[in-house]
């Protein structure tokens, strides 16, 4: 139900958006591939449901720099400290999601939840993309 969620919230406001605003939008969501029709001014959200798809646009964008950073470190670490920071990685997914998850329970069934949830998910991908930044600023390979 709580993967449903995000999914309802976009396909209502995909179908509330007027046809003279739609473009074509590669959105993945939890759920697998969804294609989202949609142009926001994201700078300027109008309404819960813009907030919400914007919220979740700007963690994706987030989470994109994260795998760039991830992808420049890796090659630089010997094989078994990739391991190691490979299960860092699965782990910290794993923390950041369930830690989310807590804090999204608050607004349980509000419509601000969404956003709450992707909020927490981009901070916490930004804070995770600095430290693998100062990782790669290191010598100690």
């Amino acid at each position: 139900m709580r993967q449903i969620l995000p999914l309802f919230v976009s396909i209502i406001t995909v179908a509330s958006l007027s046809a003279n605003t739609v473009t074509l939008a590669n959105t993945q969501s939890q759920l697998g591939k969804t294609y989202l029709a949609q142009k926001l001014n994201c700078n300027d959200p109008q309404t819960q449901s813009e907030m919400n798809i914007c919220s979740q646009l700007s963690y994706q964008n987030a989470d994109k720099k994260l795998n760039q950073v991830y992808k420049q470190l890796l090659p630089k670490l010997s094989k078994t400290r990739q391991q190691k920071l490979i299960a860092a990685q699965l782990a910290w997914i794993k923390f950041r999601d369930a830690s989310c998850e807590f804090e999204r329970s608050a607004y349980e069934g509000g419509s601000i939840a969404p956003n709450i949830y992707a909020g927490c998910l981009e901070e916490a991908t930004k804070q995770r993309t600095q430290q693998l930044r100062e990782y790669l600023q290191r010598d100690d390979y």
